[in-house]
């Protein structure tokens, strides 16, 4: 279920997730807006958390980056604690739990994704007001029903890692093609075993 800003707030972005086998993958556009004001062409919208699993953005950034730099504290003192990765679905559990405690303070709707011993690979969207899902394959920020269309027609459970790249890629650049709020280019993120690479498109 996808949820609405609060009246007044303006957003646009869109971001893509996508798991396979053994990998999942992130894409984003790079436009930031402020309002109907294209602040910046330039911006990553797929943020690294640990050398397993990362994370997109979308709503406002500075909510975003205090999200961003929570995380990464609280993966750190994981490892740090008991010598192991914490899970993604801890790290999603814990931005629900930050998200759901400061609503509606903080607008920052975001797709967590990487790979576990156990659990393989996974991708969770986390809502503004703390909803978290785990998915196969999904979207978020303005442009996310013309990319969440596309994916629906074509991602696959056995797609591989190219063709996984190729298809987020496309499903961003149908939604840059329509949503206002997107633009200027899509980057991309798969996380594998070797852990996290990006590019830039």
């Amino acid at each position: 279920m996808q949820q609405k800003l609060p009246p007044g707030v303006l957003k646009g972005t869109t971001t893509v997730g996508l798991t396979g086998r053994d990998f999942v993958v992130l894409a984003a556009d790079r436009r930031a807006t402020s309002g109907y004001f294209i602040a910046s062409k330039h911006v990553w919208k797929i943020l690294e958390i640990d050398s397993h699993v990362a994370v997109t953005i979308a709503g406002t950034v500075g909510d975003a980056q205090q999200l961003i730099d929570r995380l990464k504290v609280e993966a750190g003192y994981y490892k740090a604690t008991n010598g192991e990765r914490i899970s993604v679905k801890s790290l999603a559990t814990l931005a629900s739990l930050i998200l759901f405690t400061y609503r509606p303070i903080l607008m920052v709707q975001m797709l967590i994704g990487g790979l576990d011993k156990e659990e393989g690979p996974s991708l969770y969207s986390v809502d503004w007001l703390g909803t978290v899902t785990r998915e196969k394959f999904t979207a978020t920020g303005s442009g996310s029903p013309y990319a969440v269309a596309m994916l629906e027609q074509e991602y696959r459970e056995d797609l591989s890692l190219e063709d996984a790249v190729k298809l987020a890629i496309r499903a961003v650049h149908t939604a840059l093609a329509r949503d206002p709020g997107s633009g200027e280019g899509v980057d991309v993120a798969t996380i594998t075993e070797e852990g996290i690479t990006f590019k830039r498109t």
